[in-house]
């Protein structure tokens, strides 16, 4: 039973990259990466444009045994919904719909999948718990300088997006949390077969410090591309500029 499950599950996988070969095609190789005009994104056009030379496939991060397990920091992480944390400091939002969902323990909580899809709706936790898993442990590699295995549980991005019905123009997916925070990542990120929507982690459900109820998991890009506190995603054919970060738009591991 468990073979016939995995079997079908690849099958899916596999199927629907086919299918999408001529929209990632046309989605991702026909433009260059974003520079939008600051000399300073310069290192981003260089390290992508390298990475995908280099890389120009769907290879695969390295994963590991449940033994390499470690302890795995939260730094820098503030629950959207808690006013003790955000205290007196005006930059840190405060999302009284998080507050809400984090007290009900998610009952109500859905992902909003929109913008460049032919069939646009907001997908519950149990809806995207339906779809076919997978189980990665991989290394986390933070800007700050360390790195931590852990073990994530989710719904490949891929998956989501073609049930939504991406169209032939799409070109990124950008995903935007609770905590006001955005990033995106071009589709072939999106459609690599370990980019999910982790909703566990080391065999429970996502922990609040970690992004409950749902994160995203890019295991080719550094750690700030792993959205937490999911909220709503935008499939979309134009770039958008979050500002000067301080962080590279495209930093592949």
């Amino acid at each position: 039973m468990k073979k016939t499950h995995l079997i079908t599950r690849r099958k899916a996988i596999i199927t629907g990259l086919t299918s999408l070969g001529g929209l990632l095609l046309t989605g991702c190789v026909k433009k260059g990466p974003p520079t939008y005009g600051n000399i300073l994104r310069m290192g981003d056009a260089l390290t992508y444009a390298a990475q995908r030379t280099l890389l120009p496939g769907q290879a695969l991060a390295k994963e590991y045994e449940r033994s390499a397990i470690s302890s795995f920091p939260a730094t820098g992480t503030t629950n959207p919904g808690s006013l003790i944390h955000r205290g007196d400091n005006p930059n840190i939002p405060y999302s009284e719909a998080y507050a809400h969902l984090h007290s009900g323990a998610f009952t109500g909580w859905g992902l909003s999948i929109e913008g460049r899809v032919a069939r646009p709706k907001a997908y519950s936790l149990a809806e995207l718990k339906r779809f076919p898993s997978r189980t990665q442990i991989t290394r986390h590699t933070c800007e700050e300088g360390w790195t931590a295995i852990a073990e994530w549980t989710g719904v490949p991005l891929s998956l989501v997006l073609q049930n939504a019905g991406i169209m032939p123009s799409a070109r990124f997916v950008n995903c935007y949390a609770y905590d006001g925070y955005m990033e995106s990542i071009d589709l072939l990120d999106a459609f690599h077969p370990q980019t999910i929507l982790a909703y566990g982690m080391n065999g429970q459900d996502l922990p609040t410090q970690h992004g409950a109820p749902m994160r995203l998991r890019v295991e080719n890009q550094i750690g700030y591309k792993s959205v937490k506190f999911l909220q709503r995603i935008v499939v979309t054919d134009e770039f958008v500029d979050t500002g000067d970060s301080g962080w590279a738009w495209y930093v592949g591991i």
